[in-house]
């Protein structure tokens, strides 16, 4: 049976920063276990890739700490690393009173964070940045930048491999197990045993934490954001990038535009419930992850909001009618038709809820003398990967 010091479960961007940081700051032998063949398949490379500067974080928050750190370091580290990454800028956009007084909050929290801001309170200055896009106010931060996430993901997955850590592939972790030593993974492949575990598995974290009895009070809600791309001879709509400004009451950005580091334009996504945990069509169904959801308590106690259950409606149109995803579109760039838009991928956003039907809005993991179980790696998580995995790998290594 294969033995390690620490096991840690998912190699994903979050999962990778953590054998990165360990490989530095320990001599422990590490290992990444991570299910597919194939890296960043799920959440770490079904993404905007964008760099989110802190603006829009409470300051003295995790997340604006873990934002606006990550933002520098993931610069330092794709210049360092060849990895695709180019500082566009963000122009978050207000359509009406309500959204521009919104925006004067936004400027407040990057003034406390120490982003980069500029308030616009016309749409010629808008027009200045982009074109094409229509609102009665704006706000413009700078730092904000695109990064191809996957060669993200692959660049660490290099450098853990150079630093000794073990990397094994289609190694599904079914089960997890403690021992009188440490634990026992039962994997797809092989079983594997370690002294110490980290729990990085993404979309399936709450179910192998459930396992050794930690974090039973909340579970992950799966939702799909779909992503369209705008064709080749109208990408001359977007710039940059292009954000509605974020609704207070609700988790999700909206749908935005990104011009990425090949150059294409993606417009969305939409955030719908999905009918699995790795549903990326909305055709797909796992009727039994489909039921997990639908019985947890917290899943319907959210829904009893009738701002949440308002926003499901419409997001659950925007998924099967093209139409209203166009429209949705159309509140940041009029010009844009449905024949503009081709279809192009999807990821999903692992949403942790709380049994009180909360959901959770800040990182949550979850100590133990030998395991850290990270059941919340939530938006901006790639952008916060390095310092988050930094963090980590800190927490781990003053138990060991």
């Amino acid at each position: 049976m294969i033995r390690h010091d620490v096991a840690i479960v998912g190699g994903g961007c979050v999962g990778l920063s953590v054998a990165k940081h360990l490989a530095a700051r320990t001599n422990l032998d590490v290992a990444v276990l991570e299910k597919e063949y194939h890296l960043a398949a799920h959440q770490s490379g079904r993404n905007s890739g964008v760099l989110h500067p802190g603006f829009n974080y409470p300051p003295d928050s995790e997340k604006a700490r873990f934002a606006t750190e990550g933002t520098r370091r993931m610069k330092e580290y794709c210049a360092a690393h060849d990895v695709p990454c180019e500082e566009r800028g963000v122009l978050v956009v207000a359509q009406t009173d309500r959204e521009a007084a919104h925006l004067e909050t936004l400027a407040e929290r990057a003034e406390a964070n120490g982003v980069e801001y500029e308030l616009l309170d016309s749409r010629d200055e808008i027009r200045e940045h982009e074109p094409h896009a229509v609102g009665r106010a704006a706000l413009h931060a700078p730092e904000a930048a695109s990064v191809d996430s996957q060669q993200y993901v692959y660049a660490l997955t290099r450098e853990i491999q150079r630093a000794g850590v073990s990397l094994y592939t289609g190694h599904a972790v079914s089960r997890v197990e403690r021992t009188d030593d440490g634990y026992r993974l039962a994997t797809s492949n092989s079983d594997v045993e370690a002294s110490y575990l980290v729990n990085a598995a993404g979309l399936h974290a709450d179910t192998l934490a459930h396992q050794v009895g930690v974090g039973e009070s909340y579970q992950v809600v799966p939702f799909r954001g779909e992503y369209y791309e705008l064709t080749p001879e109208r990408a001359d709509l977007c710039r940059t990038m292009i954000y509605p400004t974020p609704d207070p009451d609700l988790p999700f950005l909206g749908v935005h535009y990104t011009r990425r580091t090949d150059g294409k334009v993606i417009v969305g996504p939409n955030a719908v419930l999905a009918f699995g945990r790795e549903a990326y069509d909305n055709t797909d169904v796992d009727p039994a992850e489909l039921v997990e959801t639908l019985r947890y308590e917290g899943f319907r106690k959210l829904l009893a909001s009738k701002t949440m259950l308002s926003a499901a409606w419409e997001e659950l149109n925007k998924s099967y009618r093209k139409r209203k995803f166009t429209e949705a579109s159309q509140r940041l760039v009029p010009e844009v038709r449905g024949g503009d838009l081709t279809e192009s991928y999807a990821g999903i956003r692992a949403q942790l809820v709380s049994d009180e039907g909360e959901l959770v809005e800040d990182p949550l993991f979850i100590e133990r003398e030998d395991a850290v179980h990270i059941l919340n790696a939530v938006s901006p998580g790639l952008t916060s990967s390095l310092p988050f995995g930094d963090h980590i790998a800190k927490t781990l290594a003053a138990n060991v």
